[in-house]
């Protein structure tokens, strides 16, 4: 029986995509997918468990990662860090688990120039006008950051090259379909796991 060793998958988009929601939903019906633990020098709040919500550490700690290249991608946000451990990601793949990342799409290149072979995936609004109706009925945001967040989507979606696949976030049960055969159909890669039928073959002869 070949043992493959597991699969680091990423999931990108523009901001109102709909990342998380498909994550989640993704989540529900593939139990035996990894989510990536982030790091984080922010406190930990009640009820928060180190190494389950996140893997918490000062800002001299995460800085010395950043120097020692040990994480995948990180950012700053209102005077924190975050990132994801490379450390976790890389063991999680040995011991034979798919790893899966919901990222920005600044996260997501840095993620492709540390660890170019996995899979990057591209959530893609069904049109620029759905996902302003989508940033807006958060409510949360101004008109300003609202028209800022669509300026920057276009020029995230002009990263859509850099990706493997794409799919379009028109219906979130059918977008989780198509990542779930995404994920089947990389297992099945040639590339992934001919080397080792190769050595059973040698063996048996």
């Amino acid at each position: 029986m070949i043992e493959q060793k597991g699969i680091l998958f990423i999931l990108s988009g523009p901001s109102g995509v709909g990342k998380g929601t498909v994550r989640e939903h993704l989540f529900k019906q593939k139990t035996d997918l990894q989510y990536s633990i982030s790091m984080t020098t922010r406190d930990k709040r009640e009820g928060e468990v180190d190494g389950v919500d996140y893997f918490y550490k000062s800002r001299e700690e995460f800085e010395t990662l950043i120097e020692q290249d040990e994480l995948l991608e990180y950012a700053k946000y209102v005077d924190n860090y975050y990132g994801t451990p490379r450390k976790y990601v890389e063991e999680t793949l040995a011991s034979g688990k798919d790893v899966f990342l919901e990222i920005e799409v600044q996260g997501a290149m840095q993620v492709k120039k540390r660890f170019p072979q996995g899979v990057f995936i591209f959530l893609f609004p069904p049109s620029l006008d759905e996902l302003k109706n989508r940033i807006l009925g958060r409510g949360t945001e101004s008109e300003e950051l609202v028209l800022n967040r669509l300026r920057e989507a276009r020029n995230e979606i002009e990263m859509m090259h850099a990706y493997d696949y794409v799919v379009v976030n028109d219906e979130v049960q059918r977008a989780v379909d198509k990542v779930q055969a995404i994920i089947a159909s990389e297992h099945c890669r040639r590339e992934r796991i001919e080397a080792d039928y190769k050595k059973i073959l040698e063996a048996e002869l």
